[in-house]
């Protein structure tokens, strides 16, 4: 009777690891197809990103692809340039912004702005910068053309040179939190 007791309680030891480890996720059939990144801190920050690890399934939240806008030099210029619009839709992880029409002093006449990122690098070929002109008669009747002038150039030239400065200042206040290495023998 022990015997089988203690029979019982290795099958149920044996069935409750092999959920743990079924719940791991391809730890019983590895990919050796892919070549393994060498570095373990890349590799942890992909597995990261991937949603990757140890879990018990409690309080899983949902992927993202979400990085802080603020630290975007590119995004933070282009941001300020068109500050005096309102904005209709801005989307960080699909590189959009789009404002709504803006009209100064004609309300038969308005442009839209929307400004798309290609890279985060401070690049001229990094974003575009697409104007949209909304003109109206008397009944309502409204034309949108797409604009090719000056413009668009002087909103893009203004968001890069923005974006450098931005850039410029990141780069020195991180240069001076930066803790400075002593090395054995320099105090001595």
């Amino acid at each position: 009777m022990l015997d089988k007791l203690l029979f019982l309680r290795k099958i149920l030891i044996f069935c409750i690891l092999s959920v743990f480890l079924h719940s791991c996720g391809g730890f019983l059939k590895p990919d050796w197809s892919k070549v393994a990144e060498p570095d373990g801190k890349k590799r942890a920050r992909q597995n990261v990103i991937e949603g990757k690890g140890f879990n018990l399934g409690i309080g899983k939240e949902k992927e993202t692809n979400f990085t802080f806008a603020s630290s975007n030099p590119l995004w933070r210029a282009s941001l300020e340039v068109i500050d005096f619009m309102s904005l209709s839709s801005v989307d960080y992880a699909g590189g959009l912004i789009i404002t709504d029409w803006y009209s100064e002093n004609n309300p038969d006449e308005s442009i839209k702005i929307v400004i798309k990122f290609f890279s985060n690098e401070i690049r001229a070929d990094g974003l575009d910068v697409d104007i949209r002109k909304k003109s109206c008669n008397n009944n309502n009747k409204c034309i949108v053309k797409k604009v090719e002038t000056d413009l668009n150039l002087e909103i893009k030239e203004k968001i890069l040179k923005k974006a450098a400065i931005y850039q410029k200042e990141q780069k020195q206040i991180k240069n001076k939190n930066k803790p400075k290495k002593i090395y054995k023998g320099d105090n001595e």
